[in-house]
């Protein structure tokens, strides 16, 4: 027992848990009488159940431990790790060799744990024993799985399995030789597909596929006996897009075209492990120039810092701690160590090959010995890594877990400390604080001249394969919900998929913008909707320098991207569609108001008089619409114009589409069949169109109206119609026009319910017959929505007789009890068939927008025989009129109006940023960007206080709207199907 010395073993922490190992121990084995190996059962029993375990499982192998020493166990496990390997080279089934390496494995975590616990060997005996044996058990793996695959009849090796050209490559800790004790092993699988003896075989990606999936297969699986080690391959080239091996010729493409600088950083630390090694040394040799850069520019430099700098290493270190700190990842810990060390050999390893080191003290040497470290930072750097990995390993040997985090409750830091061997647990505590303290600072001055990329609120980091913690904690701090989702989108614009990140330029600027983008994204109305827009922009983007440098030099316009991206998905996906459009957000024009439709119908009709053909037509009436439209949204979205004046401009845009469209579709049409001497067809628009209020989904109510000249029985073309086919045709081609999706999106939905006769008329209505209807046969709800009436296109003469049309239909004599009874009823049939969703439906809400527009269109058809002036296409209007001519109470009017304004503005913003019906808004599930940019469209402070106003006001517009409707329906006898 010379080899143990009981002062350096730790004392037992728990006294019942110890007291029941012994008592199993003394039912499996005699009790040792040696008193130093007592003391070493002790700390075992008393500190690790995982170790108790494993000591009672095997006590001859514990005894025999303790007797000679780890050195000797060692020794006769790896003679043992050899006579599997050597098994596995002559045609033992990979399951076999699985099953004895998981049996030796718990030995060798067992002599490893004692060593360690015992003090007898160092550090990088420990980590090396770990590492050497992971290779051993991947050598014997590896060699079994390839020559199945030869009995299989997929490979022909000849018995070697060298032959294969498959090499494994040691990545992280197992690369540097130096696993931790409870590590998951990184790999990455190649095979070089020009080896003579894979020659001909078309299938070898599926073949080498199959091989990785068994070998990880076997490497993790537990079973009764235990587990050999967690396997990874997520560090090979881009893992989201590519095979679990590929061939080194693929690997090389991609590393010299698209590989990132973390990727850089994990190759230092490569090595093959296990399978053909000269081809996987070949490789890396192969991959020096790629490695190891004689020249750096400034900003390749900026972005090997922001690997790390993105965790926003605080000047000062007062964020350190002990409870649930991880001594890994978090401030101050062993990763700190690892990057200062691999930053600076990215740096200065191209021109000095002495810093081409995997493992970390060495290289922490090696860079004090070129003068780029003082010697007293790296001993203490190397001091520092020492103690985090002895604290690290005791936090895993308690359970074999992969952990990295001290406890989060003193109890559990108080069971760690003793582990270590400490007295008390504020030793331990004090002893943690000031290593990570010192790395901290140490990192900190590493980097003190370069410019900061960190977020807000810490961690920004997305380099590697797997999510930081930290990173999640920022990015949930931020607004997105599912963080790492968001992780996730972030890393793969690394990876140079998309045109836009392809170059390394373009993700160096991306990773100086990330802190900033991430902040806009964040504090949009939806984050995680903002994130996957501007994914979908990054993915249509020909290239990304130019861009990422304008948003470099352009803050604002990168905050107003975010903006559109989180709060108006309507606007995102057409900029997806057209990122040209930045160009022109630039320009002072684009904030300044729309041109009159007049000069907007000229503009369009312009623009499509370039093209013949009847699709480019269509593109390019899309693209110059939804241009306009994505103006007004960004002017809504800035608050430039209100939502009123918004309602304007999208009507106005609206009207020169039709206009323009109509025009040069009737063109093309005559060229087929003609006309009836000139242009003969109106469009009227009613609902928002005519009263000039559309939002940025709003459809388009529609009429068609043809007049002929007397006599004209067909079309004067060369495949004349009649004038009912004629106009019905036409007519279905400009709403195809409007309607249809091309490659540039869509325009408008139409809705032509409101013609004469509704869905069982006719699509086209003569002037006669729409006259004669509305004389004869129209209905009191049609009326009230002629009051909306505006005609959009036509020729002047009928677009006047028009006018007059619904004028005198308007201005009729009417019985006032027959009149107050229809809208009444009108009324109560929509409120049956469709009740209001919720309270953000404010069309269907009672003492919502139909109420108010009922109240104003029952007064003006009521009164506009003797008042012709009330009548306007805008509701609010004509209750203002009809006020200043005594026909409704000014209080009420006031009232109604300032309602219908309320209402109308939280619609408009509710449709853009929803893209989509406002019923369809759920306040309990809204981002609260969201629901802040909801409510401050009315001054509200929260989204709560705009509830309750709109649910005081409507509850007023609700009894003025029964006063004045309902009150007076049944005085005259009217039932409401609720009573019937």
């Amino acid at each position: 027992m010379s080899w143990l010395s009981t002062a350096r073993l730790p004392r037992p922490h728990d006294p019942e848990r110890l007291a029941v190992a012994w008592a199993r121990w003394d039912e499996r084995a005699p009790r040792p009488d040696d008193p130093a190996a007592i003391a070493l059962l002790d700390a075992l029993f008393g500190n690790s159940p995982y170790l108790t375990e494993t000591a009672l499982q095997s006590p001859d192998f514990m005894t025999d431990l303790w007797r000679h020493g780890p050195d000797a166990a060692a020794a006769d496990l790896m003679a043992e790790l050899a006579a599997a390997r050597s098994d596995a080279g002559t045609g033992a089934a990979p399951a076999e060799i699985a099953s004895r390496l998981r049996r030796l494995k718990r030995r060798v975590a067992l002599a490893v744990a004692v060593a360690d616990i015992a003090g007898a060997w160092p550090l990088d005996r420990i980590t090396g024993q770990l590492s050497e044996f992971a290779s051993g058990c991947l050598c014997a793996l590896t060699d079994s799985i390839l020559l199945q695959l030869e009995r299989d009849g997929q490979l022909s090796l000849g018995g070697k399995p060298e032959a294969a050209a498959f090499t494994v490559l040691g990545m992280g800790k197992l690369g540097a030789g130096e696993l931790n004790y409870s590590s998951d092993i990184d790999l990455i699988l190649f095979y070089d597909r020009d080896a003579p003896a894979l020659a001909g075989n078309e299938q070898l990606s599926r073949h080498f596929v199959r091989a990785a999936r068994l070998l990880v297969q076997l490497m993790s699986e537990t079973s009764a006996e235990g587990y050999i080690f967690r396997t990874d391959l997520r560090l090979r080239p881009d893992p989201g897009s590519t095979p679990l091996a590929m061939s080194v010729q693929a690997a090389e493409l991609y590393y010299e075209s698209v590989g990132q600088n973390w990727e850089r950083a994990a190759m230092i630390k490569a090595h093959p492990v296990a399978g053909n090694e000269a081809v996987g040394a070949a490789f890396l040799r192969d991959m020096t120039p790629y490695i190891w850069r004689k020249h750096l520019d400034f900003a390749a430099i900026h972005d090997i810092h922001s690997i790390k700098r993105q965790i926003d290493a605080h000047r000062g270190g007062g964020t350190v701690k002990v409870l649930g700190h991880n001594v890994k990842l978090g401030r101050g810990g062993i990763r700190e160590i690892e990057f200062f060390a691999q930053t600076q050999q990215l740096i200065f390893g191209g021109r000095n090959p002495t810093l081409r080191l995997r493992a970390t003290c060495p290289t922490l040497r090696a860079l004090a010995a070129a003068g780029h470290v003082t010697e007293k930072a790296a001993d203490e750097l190397i001091e520092a890594y020492g103690f985090l990995r002895r604290v690290e390993h005791r936090l895993q040997m308690i359970d074999d877990r992969q952990t990295h985090s001290i406890p989060a409750d003193e109890a559990g830091v108080a069971a760690v400390a003793t582990f270590l061997g400490y007295d008390t647990s504020q030793a331990f505590q004090a002893a943690l604080l000031g290593t990570l303290r010192l790395v901290e600072g140490h990192y900190a001055k590493l980097f003190e001249e370069a410019p900061s990329l960190a977020g807000p609120g810490g961690n920004l980091v997305f380099t590697g394969t797997d999510d930081d913690p930290g990173t999640l904690e920022t990015l949930t701090s931020l607004g997105f919900r599912d963080a790492s989702a968001a992780a996730g989108i972030v890393r793969r614009w690394h990876h140079g998929r998309y045109r836009s990140t392809a170059t390394a330029r373009a993700r160096e600027l991306l990773t100086e913008l990330m802190p900033g983008l991430l902040k806009e994204l964040g504090g949009t109305a939806a984050p995680d909707q903002a994130l996957l827009n501007f994914d979908l922009f990054l993915s249509n983007l020909p290239a990304g320098v130019q861009l990422f440098s304008l948003f470099k030099a352009n803050p604002a316009l990168l905050e107003l991207l975010a903006t559109i991206m989180g709060s108006a998905p309507g606007l995102a996906a057409h900029l997806a569609r057209r990122t040209l459009l930045l160009d022109s957000v630039l320009s002072p024009d684009f904030y300044g108001p729309l041109p009159p439709a007049s000069e907007m119908t000229a503009e369009l009709a312009a623009t499509l008089a370039r093209v013949d053909h009847e699709q480019d037509i269509l593109d390019l009436a899309r693209r110059w619409a939804n241009d306009r439209r994505f103006q007004v949204g960004v002017q809504q979205l800035k608050r430039i114009v209100t939502p009123a004046q918004a309602g304007l401009a999208y009507a106005d845009i609206a009207a020169a589409t039709i206009s323009a469209l109509c025009d040069r579709v009737e063109r093309r049409f005559a060229e087929t069949h003609g006309g009836f001497r000139g242009q003969r067809l109106a469009v009227l628009g009613l609902g928002k169109l005519g009263s000039r209020e559309m939002s940025a989904t709003s459809d388009l109510d529609l009429i068609f109206v043809y007049d002929i000249p007397d006599g004209m029985e067909a079309s004067d073309g060369p495949r004349p119609l009649s004038p009912i086919q004629y106009y019905t045709r036409l007519s279905q081609k400009m709403v195809t026009a409007l309607t249809a999706h091309t490659n540039e999106g869509a325009l408008y939905e139409v809705d032509m319910r409101l013609r004469p006769s509704g869905r069982s008329g006719p699509l086209a209505n003569s002037l006669a017959g729409f006259e004669t209807y509305h004389a004869q046969s129209s209905w009191t709800w049609e009326h009230m929505a002629l009051t909306r009436m505006r005609v959009i296109h036509g020729p002047e003469a009928l677009v006047a007789r028009l006018t007059d049309i619904v004028k005198r239909t308007l201005c009729r004599p009417r019985d006032a009890q027959a009149l107050v009874r229809d809208v009444a009823d009108m009324r109560d049939r929509i409120a049956q068939h469709a009740p209001p969703k919720s309270l953000w439906d404010f069309k269907h809400l009672p003492g919502g927008l139909f109420d108010i527009d009922f109240v104003a269109q029952y007064l003006a058809l009521r009164h506009a025989c003797e008042h012709p002036g009330i009548l306007d296409p805008h509701p609010a209007e004509m209750l203002g009129r009809m006020a200043a001519a005594g026909l409704i109470d000014p209080a009420d009017a006031d009232r109604l109006r300032a309602t219908r304004t309320l209402l109308s503005d939280v619609q408009s913003l509710l449709r853009l940023t929803l893209n989509g019906d406002e019923a369809a808004f759920d306040e309990t599930k809204a981002p609260e960007g969201q629901q802040r940019l909801i409510a401050a469209t009315e001054g509200a402070t929260d989204l709560a206080a705009l509830r309750a106003r709109i649910e005081t006001e409507s509850k007023t517009v609700r009894a003025i709207y029964a006063r004045i409707v309902e009150a007076p329906a049944l005085a005259a006898g009217w039932q409401a199907r609720s009573r019937k």
